[in-house]
């Protein structure tokens, strides 16, 4: 009875001895100097899993990975998934195996999966990002390395990476964008500085030239908030304060077009700029000047009052210095909506009221009338106005010995009323309200220095 209790453990013994010589031998985990993929970043072990059969088989699967043997790192990553389900650095790394292969596809579920799990793991987040790069898909890359930068602010050569990865996106979103728009497709433009844009937020220049494409599109609401944000952003940029400025005054909201033009010029000075905002202010003085003026431009028949006001106020700094010492006495203008002008210009002797101190602020102007106001404000303007007063014009229907000869001729020498068909003047025409102004608006160029 002893003999066989003895032989039955006996054998016993020899069958473990027998089942430990025939278990693998795992292979010796390599130490690495020079990893093969400096890029790949180690998952950090939980401390629940800290000394486990499953860190150790997944520390020699990092071993066998770097060393480039991707078959022993996956055998060793699955040995650690097998021992610990819940252990999700394993998973990770098998998704770097499958980066190493190259095989993108197959490695962003298992990142995924992790992120699901676990979305702050730095690890999965610079894998996921690196598939994402691999695919093509840079855009979302930048914001999964983003997000792993977040994670773990110490990754600096992550960092790098995605400040050389973000610059070149930009450039190809960018070169995407500009040949687009030269081509007419311009909601594939919008798209690619869209896209741009989501890479680099901060880049003044793209919302400029997104803003470019939109106002082609007619989209001029998305294309004043963009240049909007190009000037924030770019406290220098006078070429979006420019374009605010267009936008704004094509929309009439002067005040708004002058304030931006002012800020554009105040940066860097353009003559082009200067011409906008001159535009501009004259547009504000002219919507604050009374309706009757603003109508002057469709009046079939000019009025002296009508004349009056535009020289008043197309030529009153001129008037200002120009005014006679005495007053001119005027009865009926107390009350008309031109009243200031007619009295500025009475006073300095350009429209003179009749032997009975009337203007007759309704009364038509004609043609003579109005090369006499031209005739007086040429020779007393003080430019170039000497040869002009001695011009003895040939006129087929104005002799010389009529009294407003001299006045005429002044008037055509100096170019500010042309003549009439045949080398006439016809000095009774009643002169219309657009002929006037083109006429105050050569005096106003002579006027300039």
């Amino acid at each position: 009875m002893r003999t066989c209790t003895f032989v039955r453990a006996a054998c016993a013994v020899a069958a473990i001895v027998l089942i430990g010589a025939c278990a693998p031998k795992l292979a010796v985990a390599p130490v690495v100097t020079t990893p093969k993929f400096p890029d790949f970043v180690r998952p950090t072990v939980p401390p629940e899993f800290a000394n486990s059969q499953a860190a150790a088989r997944h520390a020699r699967g990092w071993a066998f990975l770097q060393s480039g043997d991707l078959k022993t790192a996956e055998r060793e990553f699955s040995a650690a998934l097998a021992l610990a389900p819940a252990f999700f650095p394993a998973q990770v790394s098998l998704g770097y195996v499958d980066l190493a292969r190259p095989d993108a596809r197959a490695a962003l579920p298992r990142f995924d999966r992790v992120l699901e799990q676990e979305a702050g793991n730095a690890a999965a987040l610079v894998g996921r990002g690196e598939a994402l790069t691999a695919l093509g898909r840079q855009g979302d890359a930048l914001a999964a390395f983003d997000s792993a930068l977040g994670a773990d602010p110490s990754l600096t050569d992550l960092r790098r990476r995605v400040e050389v990865l973000r610059f070149r996106t930009v450039e190809q979103g960018l070169a995407r964008g500009r040949a687009a728009a030269s081509a007419g497709r311009l909601d594939e433009a919008v798209a690619a500085y869209t896209s741009a844009i989501g890479t680099s937020p901060d880049s003044p220049f793209l919302y400029r030239e997104l803003a470019g494409v939109e106002r082609q599109q007619g989209e001029a609401d998305a294309a004043l908030e963009h240049l909007r944000r190009a000037a924030a952003l770019d406290p220098g940029d006078a070429i979006s304060l420019e374009q605010i400025g267009e936008i704004l005054e094509s929309r009439f909201d002067f005040d708004g077009a002058e304030q931006a033009y002012v800020s554009a010029l105040a940066i860097e000075p353009s003559a082009e700029v200067e011409k906008h905002l001159g535009d501009v202010r004259a547009r504000v003085a002219l919507s604050r000047l009374p309706a009757e003026y603003r109508a002057i431009g469709q009046s079939t028949q000019l009025t002296r009052a009508e004349l009056a006001a535009l020289i008043g106020v197309r030529l009153g700094s001129w008037l200002k210095s120009a005014r006679r010492s005495e007053a001119a006495l005027i009865t009926d203008v107390r009350g008309h909506w031109a009243a200031t002008w007619i009295m500025a210009v009475a006073g300095a002797g350009v429209m003179d009221p009749f032997a009975n101190h009337a203007f007759q602020p309704r009364a038509v102007v004609r043609r003579t009338d109005l090369a006499e106001a031209v005739a007086h404000l040429v020779t007393r303007l003080g430019v170039r106005g000497d040869s002009w007063s001695s011009a003895r014009l040939k006129f087929t229907d104005l002799s010389p010995t009529h009294l407003a000869y001299p006045a005429a001729s002044v008037a055509i020498a100096s170019g500010v009323m042309t003549p009439g068909p045949g080398g006439s003047f016809q000095p009774s025409r009643p002169v219309s309200g657009a002929e006037a102004i083109e006429a105050i608006g050569r005096l106003e160029v002579l006027s300039k220095p």
